[in-house]
């Protein structure tokens, strides 16, 4: 269990609402103004005022419409959708902040690992290295059909192809060019020195990339790592590869078994289980008393929408519930969407089935995660409880309003959390990069025991890449 202060994000969508059904109908929500950059960059100094990490963009290239065999639920309550690209949010908000991170989420099934690289390389640039990426598969069959696949690829490959992408970006990131490439050498007419800039070569089961990488190094080369997958085959993959893993929540208990299964995951990948870092997706509802909080939450209660939440749960799982009395018990379905979720509502509580009611009335709020209402008082000793019986490093905070529910969190619930300890009130101004700000100054680049480290590591001693053949390697 950590001692140090907890991680905070926001977590948001580039949309007028996310997680929580009808928050666009608070008449004080201003999700509305999500093409408006203005509100983006107020937003980023919002959050670095209060010494945030960082904000974790969620995004999908696709749109629920599962629930009733349409999109049509999902659209008249704004779930993800209309939804615009992050990527191009970032550096405006970056460049209006000098310590706030950036998680940006971006599919590895849509994109060639050439481009993404090029992609997180301009971004970590741009932010100077506070950027990090959320690696996904994607779940979502709409998106498999409009980007030209027809159907989705089934689950359990989707990561076999992740590996094998993220070991070309590695390679692209870690050992296409040396540090000192860029010689700007005006006396001998030369820029760089095409001797210190090396094909990778790769050639594998699912992609072929020989050449360079179009980008000088960045501030981190590889992007600080997120991941969310809590399958068993997502589970391996993170534990690889990410450097933090966003875990949905229930209780502090259940949400301890799954970090545990995580640290364990990763010290069987021959990296330290302490060295992954944990976030749990969390909404706070706070006013100054506990009975003013409980009024809040019943006043954002009423604006949920039934049909609005299950469109999301339908889309994020590939289950519609449209058909069935909405207090019949589920039972597990194995399906290629999002498994974790499934799995969340249906296996990990043992002594509990679901129902459909319930389902819409749990995500119905803040979406997949707990939600804690109360004093500034209350929500210290809740995140407390959270942190000790969990073992989570921070957490991903989500709203029923935006961005009124981190106003509220910033003014009344992080002075008592500063007090307790469990947040931070200043920056470390030597630690400059997004992954300084989890690993300390001076940490820039990936630890030594993570893949891309080894990747580095092989290229600096001369060893062959894996995957690479003949001259190129």
């Amino acid at each position: 269990m950590s001692s140090q202060p907890l991680k905070f994000f926001a977590f948001d969508v580039a949309a007028p609402a996310h997680l929580t059904a009808g928050s666009w109908r608070d008449p004080e929500d201003e999700g509305r103004r999500y093409t408006d950059l203005d509100y983006w960059t107020a937003t980023a100094r919002m959050l670095e005022d209060a010494c945030f990490d960082g904000i974790f963009f969620a995004d999908t290239v696709g749109y629920h419409d599962v629930y009733g065999g349409s999109p049509d639920a999902a659209m008249r309550d704004a779930a993800q959708f209309p939804i615009n690209d992050p990527a191009l949010i970032v550096p405006a908000m970056a460049s209006v902040t000098r310590h706030l991170g950036f998680g940006v989420t971006a599919s590895l099934t849509y994109e060639q690992p050439y481009a993404l690289a090029r992609k997180f390389s301009t971004l970590d640039h741009l932010t100077a290295g506070r950027v990090g990426w959320n690696i996904v598969t994607s779940y979502s069959e709409s998106a498999a059909r409009n980007l030209g696949l027809g159907t989705q690829i089934p689950h359990d490959k989707r990561y076999d192809m992740a590996d094998e992408y993220l070991e070309i970006c590695y390679k692209l990131w870690e050992c296409s060019w040396q540090d000192d490439a860029v010689i700007r050498d005006a006396e001998a007419g030369a820029y760089l020195d095409p001797r210190r800039i090396h094909p990778i070569g790769h050639k594998g089961t699912y992609f072929e990339v020989p050449g360079v990488h179009l980008c000088q190094p960045s501030p981190q080369r590889t992007p600080m790592l997120f991941q969310a997958g809590a399958s068993s085959r997502g589970l391996l993959f993170a534990a690889r590869n990410a450097e933090a893993v966003f875990v949905n929540t229930m209780t502090p208990g259940l949400t301890r078994h799954g970090v545990d299964r995580i640290r364990a995951a990763v010290a069987q990948a021959d990296r330290d289980p302490r060295s992954v870092k944990v976030l749990a997706l969390i909404t706070v509802i706070v006013a100054p008393t506990d009975a003013q909080a409980r009024e809040k939450y019943e006043r954002h209660l009423a604006n949920v929408s039934y049909e609005g939440a299950l469109a999301r749960y339908a889309g994020w799982t590939g289950i519609d519930l449209s058909t069935l009395d909405p207090d019949m018990p589920l039972q597990y379905a194995d399906v290629d969407g999002s498994r974790s979720i499934v799995e969340m509502f249906s296996k990990a509580d043992p002594t509990r089935t679901w129902t459909s009611r319930q389902i819409a009335e749990f995500i119905g709020i803040g979406g997949t995660g707990a939600v804690i209402v109360g004093s500034p008082r209350t929500v210290a000793a809740e995140l407390r409880a959270w942190r000790d019986e969990a073992d989570l490093d921070g957490f991903n905070l989500s709203y029923a309003t935006k961005p009124g529910g981190w106003e509220d969190f910033i003014e009344l619930a992080l002075p008592e959390l500063r007090r307790q300890g469990l947040a931070r009130d200043a920056y470390d101004e030597r630690a400059t990069t997004l992954r300084e700000s989890f690993y300390g100054a001076g940490r820039r680049r990936t630890l030594p025991d993570h893949p891309a480290s080894r990747l580095r590591a092989a290229r600096r001693e001369g060893t062959q890449l894996p995957g690479a053949v003949g001259a190129l390697a």
